[in-house]
């Protein structure tokens, strides 16, 4: 009767697993100090910039008409406009205060984006005046005036964190039924990884150059959470389904062989997932480009700890 012999993998995950535990150690690190600075930064006061989806306001979106070059424009003078408007209001009203307008300038001085208080239309008129007198003829098309009230902004912020609950609470049900006890705490802490890098990622987005996140980020992070889970069970499979050929091998041998067996799929499933995010980053437009930008750093963070976390930590917890 003859035997057969272990497969020898020809990439061994344990040996550099000091480097990935650092190397998402530190990565996890940064993005609590990031959550930390905006959550106790005055003009934030969250754990992420919130957007006009979550907060309310009135966003005004401009484009200049000024041929091949526009002139240089400073975010600071157009906020000391806004703060000088008077705004036409109804009798026994109060008109809204636009010190505290927000002034992107986008575009090489292209584009401009103003974040403001709720406005009607009259006033958003008014705006819109304004500005042009400062920076020239606007391109009428290409003037957009969006406006969520307090209340929707507050409904969409509750209604955006219950989806993300229960969405987490769903996959750690489903994953505590179907796999071993030890491979469903290892998949969600997957999980958490690869959200808190993905939003600490935009939490120093927001405190460096103001990105803010919207009902489309918390798209983003539910299905980044779906394809963490997807590239880690692919590896948990395969170590289940090799522990009768490869019993006489320690945990780190059979995760080594399993890694090795998955690590060109896992690669490929993530390039041909990429490849769109990338064309929607570079071809989509502002309104998808932050977008595909949080799925590509929470896939291109997925992939990571599917090969180089979850694996290399269930030796060590196993004989625990």
């Amino acid at each position: 009767m003859t035997t057969s012999t272990p497969p020898s993998p020809r990439f061994r995950i344990s040996r550099y697993r000091g480097l990935a535990w650092w190397g998402s150690g530190l990565a996890c690190l940064l993005s609590l100090v990031g959550l930390a600075l905006c959550w106790l930064n005055p003009t934030i006061g969250a754990p992420l910039r919130p957007g006009l989806d979550f907060t309310g306001g009135t966003q005004i979106q401009l484009e200049r008409q000024c041929g091949e070059r526009c002139s240089t424009l400073a975010g600071s003078e157009i906020s000391r406009t806004l703060a000088q408007l008077t705004l036409p209001v109804e009798q026994g009203q109060t008109p809204p205060s636009l010190g505290s307008a927000a002034v992107q300038v986008l575009d090489q001085n292209r584009s401009l984006v103003l974040r403001l208080p709720d406005l009607n239309p009259d006033q958003a008129r008014s705006v819109v005046e304004a500005i042009q007198q400062q920076v020239g003829p606007l391109n009428p098309a290409a003037t957009s005036v969006n406006t969520i009230g307090p209340t929707l902004g507050d409904q969409l912020l509750k209604g955006s964190l219950i989806s993300l609950l229960v969405s987490f609470a769903a996959i750690a049900a489903y994953i505590t039924f179907r796999y071993d006890r030890l491979f469903a705490a290892l998949a969600l802490l997957c999980l958490a990884h690869d959200v808190l890098i993905t939003c600490g990622v935009f939490a120093w987005l927001g405190l460096l150059i103001g990105i803010e996140v919207d009902s489309l980020f918390a798209v983003s992070l539910i299905t980044v959470a779906g394809y963490s889970v997807t590239d880690t069970v692919v590896v948990f499979d395969r170590i289940r389904e090799q522990k009768t050929v490869l019993r006489d091998l320690s945990v780190s041998e059979q995760v080594d062989v399993a890694v090795d067996a998955t690590l060109t799929r896992s690669l490929y499933t993530s390039l041909t997932t990429l490849l769109p995010l990338v064309a929607l980053i570079f071809f989509g437009g502002s309104t998808l480009f932050w977008f595909a930008v949080a799925l590509t750093v929470g896939i291109a963070v997925g992939s990571w700890s599917s090969i180089g976390i979850a694996p290399t930590l269930l030796p060590l917890l196993s004989r625990r």
